[in-house]
């Protein structure tokens, strides 16, 4: 195993484990989920796994010192330009976060939306949250159109978009 930053194909950065999802990791992610959303905002348990059982989805886990810190989920599909893929959610628990993590889990749905032949990715992002906004903007996402009334009670969503 190698020492590398974000985007390198090492399997540590930052002193942090990266590495596909496997079955055995759902509660600690659903954990992760339910720390970083209160509902109606969560997904549900049945709605993650059908994510993380898809064959059109790619699913990355974030480790610190052996305890997920962190996981990130995109999609693809079929376009009428090709393929597209969608990143379903990113995640990092508040204490790891302004660490990489974030970015390294990026950079990895990125790569894995390349292998799949997406050409280009995108996403929706609450409009307030600030922090997300800037490392999405940071990794060349573009804010392509606003969505009023997208998330529960009325919050706006922005979409972004990168072409891979």
């Amino acid at each position: 195993m190698t020492i590398g930053g974000p985007g390198a194909n090492s399997l540590y950065s930052c002193l942090v484990l990266y590495r596909p999802y496997s079955s055995a990791d759902f509660a600690a992610l659903y954990a992760i989920e339910e720390a970083s959303f209160q509902p109606p905002f969560r997904f549900s348990r049945s709605y993650m796994r059908h994510l993380l059982g898809s064959p059109n989805t790619a699913s990355w886990i974030a480790e610190q010192d052996t305890v997920m810190a962190g996981f990130a989920i995109v999609e693809w599909g079929e376009g009428n330009d090709g393929t597209i893929a969608y990143i379903q959610t990113l995640e990092v628990l508040p204490a790891v976060r302004g660490q990489g993590a974030g970015s390294e889990l990026l950079s990895r749905l990125e790569s894995s939306a390349r292998s799949s032949g997406a050409h280009l990715i995108w996403l929706h992002v609450d409009a307030e949250n600030a922090s997300a906004i800037r490392l999405y903007e940071r990794h060349g996402y573009v804010c392509e159109h606003r969505e009023e009334n997208y998330y529960p009670q009325g919050r706006p969503a922005l979409i972004y978009a990168k072409t891979l």
